[in-house]
């Protein structure tokens, strides 16, 4: 069962793992949105999530596209030895930043992105930790997936002050939103597809 279908079941609804109009509605009315704000925030993570497929990051990467995404990183020798291991490669690219400590520490692994919209790096799981007052998460991040999978999403778009961006849904609106999530505009066909189809429902 996804993170949806949970959503669904613990809320009440037939567990489909279909995001319609009766879970987008069970969406506003918890979280208090309205239809323009749902519409983004429905669109966006389904689409950060591959339709809910998706609860954490996926590092197992090979070597060439090691040399693609994580450049700057990794040698082309190096590649070699760190593809298809997500642990070394999460500790390598996340290390000594973002709160995290030295490469052997073992933080970037332990705070790798986890949730709706990823949550990643030491400092960003303990202003969230601190912010849902469950401290535990520093202890065991899973909880991020277990507990607080669309809390994190919720978080993200507070916390960097994302809401007045969805007060229509346009291409525009669509565009400016992606950028600040995703720092471009990959997978923005898909979003904007999403995010209107979602509209579209209510």
């Amino acid at each position: 069962m996804n993170k949806l279908e949970e959503f669904q079941k613990k809320n009440g609804l037939v567990s489909d793992g279909i995001l319609g109009k009766k879970t987008l509605r069970k969406m506003q009315n918890i979280w208090g949105l309205t239809d323009t704000q749902v519409s983004h925030f429905a669109g966006q993570i389904s689409h950060e999530t591959g339709n809910f497929k998706y609860e954490e990051e996926n590092l197992n990467y090979s070597a060439e596209a090691l040399l693609v995404v994580f450049g700057k990183y990794f040698k082309s020798s190096q590649a070699q030895v760190f593809a298809r291991k997500p642990e070394k490669i999460a500790n390598r690219v996340y290390a000594n930043r973002m709160g995290n400590g030295d490469e052997c520490s073992g933080d970037g692994w332990k705070f790798r992105g986890r949730g709706a919209i990823q949550l990643t790096g030491r400092n960003n799981y303990e202003i969230f930790a601190n912010k849902m007052r469950n401290l535990q998460i520093l202890e065991c991040p899973s909880l991020v997936i277990e507990k607080h999978f669309f809390d994190v999403a919720l978080f993200y778009f507070k916390e960097n002050r994302l809401w007045h961006l969805c007060d229509v849904v346009t291409n525009e609106s669509i565009v400016n939103l992606t950028r600040r999530i995703n720092g471009g505009t990959n997978g923005l066909k898909d979003r904007i597809t999403k995010t209107k189809y979602f509209y579209s429902l209510l």
